[in-house]
């Protein structure tokens, strides 16, 4: 698999000094391999569910007389919504508190009369129990009338509306959703064979839809009881601990759910090259490791440079999914090696290179 080149240095005049050839070899950065703690997860769909989403319905029936809302408007707790016509309501409303008003005179006036031993008790009985329910009647038919003055529960965004001003609306039919974008929840599909490992407080990391390769961290804090027999899918909830308006309710996100973690080798995401489907990194090495496999390196110009001169090998490496800009390493590195960082499209097998750290020295 390894893809050999030739020394992409090219040395000019061989009667040139050292310092000369020194100052065209690249100067690049290097990372030890060393183990890293990597996540055993499984990748899953996650749908963003508003936690406060209600549905807006009446609850009278009657006339839209007015509606003051509109579709994407955000509105405030106890906003007016919509008005139903009231007219007749109002009337009862009037008729019943002119009721109320007669029954308390009454009972006023027999409780005096009690008093002064002109009517008896039981007369004054009966008064009071009636400026008693006139007083109910009143205070029952007034909650009807303000139920005919819809009003917004929570702070939110007013969805898609299904009526006008003019139409009937009927009690508990819906008309409209209310959601807040605010505070969402991430719902998880996971297969039903995991149950017994998915429980609240596993990690979980969200990928937004915008292709930012954002990762957003978060923990599972409630799984359902029961799996849904159709899908054969467990769902679990997942806070969001983010907000804006980029994130609305319905959206579809890639979720990584952890279900464990392990130690491996690692390499920097910056490290790796990609050459027809397969990986490489550049190792730094020796003349030795560079004879054992010279591919098409020009032996005459490779004897021209002294002994000590580093080389980049390039070594086709076997890994794992990315996480955290690194990658896990299954094959074809071990423990200590120095891996190349940056400057990687100047480089070929076999390029002599110098460290940084080297240049920085030179300058001392």
């Amino acid at each position: 698999m390894l893809l050999a080149f030739g020394v992409s240095v090219s040395l000019a005049g061989c009667g040139r000094g050292a310092p000369e050839r020194a100052t065209r070899i690249p100067v690049v950065t290097t990372t030890a391999v060393e183990p890293a703690v990597f996540g055993q997860g499984i990748e899953a769909i996650a749908t963003l569910e508003a936690a406060r989403s209600v549905q807006l319905a009446s609850q009278a029936t009657g006339r839209v007389l007015q509606l003051q809302i509109r579709q994407g408007q955000s509105v405030r707790p106890g906003q007016v919504l919509l008005v139903l016509d009231q007219t007749q309501l109002q009337a009862e409303v009037a008729s019943l508190r002119a009721q109320m008003q007669t029954d308390r005179l009454n009972h006023e006036r027999y409780e005096r009369l009690v008093r002064e031993g002109a009517a008896s008790a039981i007369q004054r009985d009966q008064y009071r129990q009636a400026a008693m329910a006139s007083r109910a009647a009143l205070v029952a038919r007034e909650a009807d009338l303000a139920f005919r003055t819809v009003r917004a529960p929570q702070a939110g965004v007013i969805g898609e509306i299904n009526l006008k001003a003019g139409d009937v609306l009927q009690a508990g039919v819906p008309f409209t959703r209310l959601v807040s974008n605010s505070d969402q929840l991430a719902e998880i599909e996971l297969p039903a064979n995991l149950a017994g490992r998915i429980r609240p407080g596993l990690s979980v990391v969200l990928q937004p839809p915008d292709g930012s390769g954002q990762e957003i961290r978060t923990r599972i804090s409630a799984v359902e009881p029961s799996v849904t027999a159709a899908t054969q899918l467990l769902m679990a909830q997942a806070p969001l601990p983010v907000a804006g308006d980029q994130w609305r309710n319905g959206m579809r996100l890639r979720a990584r759910v952890v279900l464990g973690t392990r130690s491996q080798l690692a390499v920097p995401f910056a490290s790796v090259t990609r050459l027809a489907g397969q990986s490489f990194v550049y190792v730094i090495g020796n003349r030795g490791q560079l004879l054992q496999r010279p591919g098409q390196v020009d032996r005459q110009q490779l004897d021209s440079l002294p002994a000590s001169t580093r080389f980049a090998l390039q070594v086709p490496v076997q890994l794992g999914e990315v996480q955290n800009n690194r990658y896990p390493v299954l094959a074809g590195l071990s423990p200590g090696q120095q891996v190349v960082t940056s400057g990687l499209l100047t480089l070929r097998h076999g390029t002599p290179v110098r460290l940084r750290q080297d240049r920085a020295r030179d300058f001392r």
